[in-house]
């Protein structure tokens, strides 16, 4: 534990103010003060209590939805499918054993278990938030200690509110100027992850920090810090400001009244120090980021779309059907996704809905917009973007993971080509054979719209 006076980082202030007691073995007991469970990670955890005769210690501290498995073209009624209508009614009965809040699938606030959670308020600023899902460092937007956590911990943190963990070194990652028009938080995450590997960030806490991120949205600081897992870290960090107070006033979980003054004076005080120590510095120029694209099979395969293909590892390109040397640019398309926990929230929906405005979807290309929650699936037909859409030619969903991980019958066949708002390009993860470039949501709608991969800046000169 550092001293409470030295010098810290905002991650090391999360950190003490959640120790318990420091272990003897590198690690620490952390305090957990908020779980989120799915219907994909939990049954086992469930089944831990059980075989140990053990109570959930704060069901008011879980809150549970079905998100990963879950049909998204049609709701209401049995699901189909019988694997996943198992799983859901296993969380449902699971949640209703042990005193847990459940999200019903037909209901309001469903939706990604990484979009719902900030959406209600459950999210916030100073908290240490967990769940069985990689992608836990979404929340670490809010200046939240989060992280993802497998199965058996997912027990643990239910039956004892605490999880022993080794503490991370710190990196910084200082985007410098602003960016250009048409370039997004997504283009600066992959731009990193392409700068320092997917396993650049192993062992590290990285806080961004920069003229583009404090310019950023909470939409934009989301998913920035949902993809620092793919940099390999597993916490990524924005310090919270007037952006991120602005934005959770008013949700349904966030204080309210006396309560909100108090939360927002402390949470003024969750960031690093000017003098703090950082293990590691990277330093990126935020203005000379173009719109980024992956042509590999990992997500630091990637390279601007102004690019030519370069001399990647041999099974990525076979994989992917590519040639060292040629345009990224002109590659054509079979499928469109936006979505997933990194690119489905309303502003993602509106940039997409920017590009696509008066156009239609090139033929032979399939094209489907999937809201993050059924609260921005509403929010956005409120706007008529999902008529926008539907009249360019692309599929309005209900909400749920979707085509990001192809388990709910949505799904690339073998060999088809698809771009995504989502977050891995892993071979087989939007379906067996399919290949996956990832972008950002302006880029999947323009390229959508012309059939093949185009530089979204030259859409709009």
């Amino acid at each position: 534990m550092t001293s409470q006076s030295a010098p810290r980082t905002l991650y090391d202030r999360l950190w003490d103010a959640h120790t318990v007691v420091r272990g003897e073995a590198g690690k620490d007991l952390i305090y957990i003060d908020r779980h989120l469970l799915h219907e994909v990670s939990t049954p086992q955890s469930f089944e831990l209590l059980r075989d140990n005769a053990l109570t959930v210690r704060r069901p008011v501290t879980q809150l549970a939805v079905p998100d990963h498995a879950v049909p998204t073209s049609e709701r209401g009624g049995a699901i189909k499918g019988e694997l996943a209508r198992k799983q859901v009614a296993l969380l449902e009965a699971n949640c209703a054993e042990f005193g847990i809040e459940y999200l019903a699938l037909e209901g309001e606030r469903q939706g990604i278990v990484h979009v719902i959670s900030p959406e209600q308020g459950f999210t916030m600023p100073g908290i240490s938030l967990v769940c069985g899902d990689s992608h836990t460092a979404t929340h670490g937007a809010f200046g939240a200690l989060a992280f993802g956590i497998g199965a058996s911990e997912c027990g643990t943190v239910m039956a004892t509110q605490t999880l022993w963990q080794a503490r991370n070194r710190n990196l910084r990652v200082h985007y410098a100027g602003q960016l250009q028009p048409h370039v997004t938080t997504k283009d600066m995450i992959l731009a990193l992850i392409g700068t320092i590997g997917a396993g650049g960030g192993i062992g590290h806490a990285i806080e961004f920090t920069g003229e583009a991120v404090r310019a950023a949205s909470m939409e934009a600081r989301m998913t920035l810090c949902n993809m620092g897992i793919e940099a390999g870290s597993r916490v990524a960090l924005v310090a919270p400001d007037e952006t991120t107070f602005a934005w959770l006033k008013g949700r349904p979980r966030a204080p309210q009244g006396a309560m909100w003054d108090q939360a927002v004076a402390w949470w003024r005080t969750l960031r690093s120090d000017d003098d703090a120590v950082f293990d590691r510095t990277v330093e990126i120029d935020a203005a000379a980021i173009a719109p980024q694209v992956t042509f590999g099979t990992s997500p630091d395969q990637v390279m601007a779309v102004d690019g030519t293909v370069p001399a990647g590892p041999a099974r990525a390109l076979d994989y992917m059907g590519l040639e060292a040397g040629k345009p990224i640019a002109g590659i054509g398309i079979d499928y469109a996704f936006i979505g997933s926990c990194t690119n489905s929230r309303i502003e993602d929906l509106r940039a997409a809905a920017g590009v696509i405005r008066g156009r239609h979807v090139a033929e032979g290309v399939t094209a489907m917009v999937v809201p993050g929650s059924t609260v921005t699936k509403h929010q956005a037909e409120a706007e008529g973007l999902d008529k926008l859409f539907e009249a360019a030619g692309f599929a309005w969903h209900h909400a749920g993971c979707s085509l990001c991980v192809a388990m709910n019958g949505d799904f690339v066949p073998e060999g088809k080509r698809s771009i995504s708002t989502s977050n891995r390009n892993f071979e087989g993860r939007q379906g067996a054979g399919a290949r996956t470039h990832l972008a950002s949501p302006a880029m999947v709608a323009a390229a959508a719209i012309a059939g093949h991969i185009v530089d979204v800046r030259k859409e709009f000169a």
